[in-house]
């Protein structure tokens, strides 16, 4: 699987992608010469221009000589190449750092940093990776003195970084002091001493300090010690590794697999930690670990363990805030000041996003979780900025950052859609807990969702269901439902509310044909039962899930729940988010045929749920057709009357067309060719489609082709928040429109309160 992974496609893991246009003749004489020359006249004026004209300040190199390749050793600089190529890719995903990944085929150290500092004017930044210890230590040691860039050993300080946030942490649940504990280290080479240095400056003692290599415990007086060896020598009568383990507070572990035993971690001092870090298989084993001393706290390398010390969580973010800041160096400062954002991060509730990631649904600070996961989309916002003010505090930054508010609204645009829109409107449905029903609450992904959400303190959830299937269910999910209310409305003492219930509708629609029978005989259903829970005031919002086409259901919601006054049709619109911004999609799911009046009516809606949603609406009305170039069609008629009636009697919505999309979306193009438009100047962000066929097809296809996240459907028109979703949606698609049907139920309530 992992050699199909490399080779299937592209070959490799990562590509280069241009960021200027290069479509025309005009682009390329800019992009190559001879308008290159004119930047090329001013890096020669001035070097740091090279920032603001070329990618510098936005790349790192990966570099390796493929000596100390992960466990695999010195297998040369080309075998260890998909490594580099991983790295820069890791690089890329979560810090939106461009990487190159630089291979060398040299080990004697002198050449190899005369290589290395011939390629500074290139980067921003060098991560040096996989070079064997002891060339490593003086091979960074001199780049860091003799380049004006960054430059860092990740083996040594990525891991030195991660694990000092988790004993900050660990020492601290334990209830342990860092300048009283004694620590073990059991391994010398180049991530062992970088950590025993870094825990020293964090406050570890050095006379508590003992460390071991293959020959047992480094002692002063043994014979022929390296420097980096000598400087942790031990006076104290100890010769291995088992004496050492007695009374210890800390093992830290970079050596090899099973040189630990049940006995020795008992014989440590009371409420041990265990950090054994051996890859792929640790010092001791997680179960071992355990089992010795309960109370104990372990991290290893290892994905599948709690705690995991995984590199990833720092470099990529120590690199974005130093080459933000313009740092020279990266130092101890900026280090310590990853260190402690880490550290405090992993105390903070954990969003739901990382609950998913892992399976789980109450992710929370303690003796299994002592550091943020790696996909925690929060790591670079805490832990770039921590960088880069350790940078200028310390006074290698060239470039300090002025505004920080404004340096977190770039890091979010470096990575995409940050989802700043749905942390808003999880942020006030959270100040407002509403009451949601989710009809579906025998499935497995509206369960999890409804849990969640409960968890993340988002609403109170009601689950309509078979209660005893719900809670085998979640049992097997290994989801917490503990506080969750379940309803199932064919259960004999649900009999009174389904009878008011029908009562109730059947009294609405009498003139319409609904009997007290026939009303009754729909409250066995779930989707009319959640729909009168809500409509009734027993709950605020109800999530339908969906096993039929979503305008099957929509007709129950008109009837039960009726629609907003001054409508006789009501739609559901997709908000696309793209690293161009939001954009808003509407009717998605419910009108199959929309004539002109239908149309306006999807436009006044849709204008007011982009209000919602804290946008100003520009609307494009979509068509085959540009401003009646086709105007012997029913279907661009159609559209153009609706763009009619909406200038003629709503002149406050900014709408035009018919247009085709490419005009819609390209502002200079559609002033350019019908200057005459009525939204000349603005960028559309709201595309109301001529039917359900053409948006439908046009969401679903975007979404399979990953241009965007896309958060939906979202109902507008209904006079009570009533959402439907496919039982098979994502748990977290169920959860966004859940939080915004909660929202909506909160302003609903304060509106009517006035």
């Amino acid at each position: 699987m992992a050699l199909a992974y490399h080779e299937e496609g592209r070959p490799g893991k990562i590509e280069i992608t241009p960021t200027k246009p290069y479509a025309s003749q005009l682009d390329l004489s800019l992009a190559y010469s001879p308008g290159v020359a004119f930047p090329c006249k001013e890096i020669e004026k001035d070097p740091a221009d090279a920032y603001k004209y070329t990618n510098k300040g936005n790349l790192v190199a990966v570099i390796s000589n493929g000596t100390a390749v992960l466990g695999l050793g010195d297998i040369g600089a080309l075998a260890g190449k998909p490594v580099m190529e991983g790295k820069a890719l890791l690089f890329k995903i979560f810090a939106g750092l461009d990487a190159y990944d630089i291979e060398i085929n040299e080990k004697d150290p002198d050449k190899f940093i005369e290589i290395v500092k011939a390629l500074t004017p290139t980067f921003g930044g060098i991560n040096l990776e996989d070079i064997k210890a002891p060339e490593c230590f003086e091979i960074e040691r001199r780049l860091k003195a003799e380049c004006e860039i960054p430059v860092m050993h990740d083996d040594q300080h990525g891991t030195a970084i991660i694990s000092s946030a988790g004993l900050i942490n660990a020492l601290e649940i334990q209830g342990k002091k860092i300048e009283e504990i004694r620590l073990v280290v059991n391994g010398a080479g180049a991530a062992a001493i970088s950590c025993t240095s870094l825990y020293q400056r964090l406050g570890v003692r050095p006379e508590n300090t003992v460390m071991c290599d293959s020959k047992g415990v480094i002692r002063a007086d043994r014979d022929n010690l390296s420097e980096s060896k000598r400087r942790f020598a031990t006076t104290r009568d100890i010769h291995t590794l088992e004496e050492a383990m007695v009374d210890a507070d800390v093992f830290l572990g970079l050596s090899v697999a099973d040189v630990v035993t049940e006995e020795m971690v008992k014989s440590m001092a009371p409420k041990p930690i265990v950090f054994a870090l051996a890859n792929p298989n640790p010092e001791i084993s997680y179960e071992k670990a355990i089992h010795a001393v309960p109370d104990i706290i372990v991290a290893t390398g290892r994905s599948d363990y709690p705690n995991q010390i995984n590199n990833v969580i720092g470099f990529p973010y120590i690199f974005r805030g130093a080459l933000d800041s313009g740092a020279t160096e990266i130092n101890e400062d900026m280090k310590v000041a990853a260190v402690y954002a880490i550290a405090e991060l992993a105390k903070e509730p954990v969003p739901s996003v990382v609950d998913e990631a892992y399976g789980l649904s109450d992710i929370h600070f303690g003796r299994e979780y002592i550091l943020p996961k790696a996909i925690d989309p929060r790591l670079l916002f805490r832990v770039a900025p921590a960088v880069a003010k350790g940078a200028e505090e310390s006074g290698v930054a060239k470039r300090p950052i002025k505004d920080w508010e404004a340096y977190q609204t770039r890091l979010r645009e470096l990575m995409g859609d940050d989802g700043s829109m749905m942390r808003h409107i999880t942020e006030l449905a959270s100040k407002d807990k509403r009451r949601v029903v989710f009809g579906e609450g025998n499935t497995d992904n509206m369960l999890q969702a409804a849990a969640r959400m409960y968890h993340d303190g988002t609403c109170i959830p009601v689950l309509l269901g078979n209660a005893e299937m719900i809670v085998k269910r979640a049992a097997r999910l290994g989801v917490d439902i503990h506080g969750v209310e379940i309803i199932n409305p064919r259960h004999d003492r649900e009999e009174q509310r389904r009878i008011r219930y029908a009562r109730i509708l059947s009294e609405k629609k009498q003139r319409e044909g609904v009997t007290f029978n026939e009303a009754l005989e729909k409250m066995f259903s779930r989707s009319n039962f959640g729909m009168m829970m809500v409509e009734t005031g027993d709950a605020d919002a109800f999530i339908a899930g969906s096993y039929s086409p979503a305008n099957k259901m929509a007709a129950r919601a008109a009837q039960i729940i009726g629609l907003k006054d001054g409508f006789t049709r009501f739609a559901t619109m997709h908000i696309l988010n793209t690293r161009r911004g939001s954009f808003f999609l509407s009717d998605t799911a419910i009108n199959p045929v929309a004539d002109s009046d239908t149309l306006v009516q999807i436009a006044r809606l849709t204008h007011e749920a982009v209000h919602f949603f804290a946008h100003e609406p520009v609307m494009a009305m979509l068509s085959y057709s540009n401003f009646g170039s086709n105007a012997s069609e029913e279907g661009p008629r159609r559209v153009a009357r609706a763009v009619k009636t909406l200038h003629e009697q709503y002149p406050e919505i900014a709408v035009d067309g018919e247009m085709q999309a490419d005009y819609a979306l390209n502002t200079a193009l559609r002033d350019e060719i019908f200057p005459f438009n009525t939204i000349k100047g603005r960028d559309v962000n709201t595309l109301i489609f001529p039917n359900l066929a053409s948006a439908n097809i046009t969401y679903k296809m975007l979404l399979g082709m990953g241009v965007g996240h896309i958060t939906g459907p979202i109902q507008i028109g209904l006079r009570k928040p009533v959402y439907f979703t496919g039982v098979n949606a994502d748990v977290r698609d169920i959860i966004d429109v859940a939080t915004i049907a909660a929202l909506e139920a909160s302003i609903l309530s304060r509106e009517s309160a006035k």
